[in-house]
């Protein structure tokens, strides 16, 4: 498995195919191997890399230091793009990868030619329509899992985060392959109850002038579907599609219609 050493922490990751660089980065209890029914079809065209980020597997963490933050995984992903010497790379981010794909463009648009948010994860503030001092029911989700996670009920942990993402019966419905990945990622959800992620505000959407992808899922949750409706009136240079017969997973939940609108997307001038 080839890494890079980032603000010196290795960073796993896999890779596929040859040409401009797509980078994919996953979202919460997921790590690499969350985007393997991206990589062969954007591999095919493009040199499509996809790390883990600090703290998630390979890496076995104790849930212990101060560097499960989304600012640290920012800087560590803008270190990882810089390092792979490729110019600026097409960059796709889903739930809590989104936000941080959010903050490389707000943050390090240099960096990146085209931006994919597909259910970017967190909350809106009051300038987008959020609740005041963005509070909302991510927090008490987060909190709620990390505390059964703590009582050793570890696949109650996961129902519990699942169903803030997916609704009632979201882990029952997940492919074994994705309950395994996320059972090993288990103990990230401690870093969770304070990774300092600000919601997201209209003065940073504004800044972004990337072209940009907005992403959800026809059956998705109506938290996710209320961020792509904020960004999609204030940034400068969005486009929005659907994909049908998925939710929040909509990667993995039908990937031939993601890959497609991703490979669209990209393929314009």
């Amino acid at each position: 498995m080839p890494s890079l050493t980032v603000n010196g922490h290795d960073m796993a990751y896999a890779e596929a195919g040859s040409g401009p660089a797509v980078v994919l980065i996953h979202g919460s209890l997921n790590d690499h191997r969350y985007w393997a029914p991206q990589m062969e079809p954007l591999g095919a065209r493009f040199h499509a890399v996809a790390p883990s980020l600090r703290h998630y597997w390979p890496e076995r963490w104790d849930g212990v230091g101060e560097t499960f933050k989304i600012d640290q995984h920012v800087e560590d992903m803008a270190g990882f793009m810089a390092a792979l010497g490729a110019g600026p790379v097409d960059l796709v981010g889903h739930s809590r990868g989104g936000h941080i794909a959010f903050r490389l463009a707000e943050r390090h648009p240099q960096l990146i030619r085209r931006l994919v948010l597909a259910e970017p994860g967190g909350e809106l503030d009051e300038s987008l329509g959020g609740v005041p001092g963005g509070a909302g029911k991510q927090a008490g989700a987060f909190a709620a899992a990390a505390e059964l996670l703590k009582a050793g009920d570890t696949e109650g942990a996961m129902r519990r985060f699942a169903e803030h993402t997916g609704g009632p019966g979201a882990w029952e419905r997940r492919s074994a392959v994705r309950k395994a990945i996320n059972l090993d990622n288990a103990h990230t959800l401690l870093g969770q109850i304070d990774e300092r992620r600000r919601p997201y505000g209209r003065a940073a959407a504004e800044s972004i002038r990337l072209p940009t992808l907005l992403v959800h899922g026809a059956q998705t949750q109506p938290q996710f579907v209320a961020v792509i409706d904020a960004l999609e009136q204030v940034m400068a240079d969005t486009s929005r599609v659907v994909i049908p017969n998925a939710a929040h997973g909509m990667s993995s939940d039908n990937p031939a219609a993601f890959n497609a609108a991703v490979l669209d997307f990209l393929g314009r001038a």
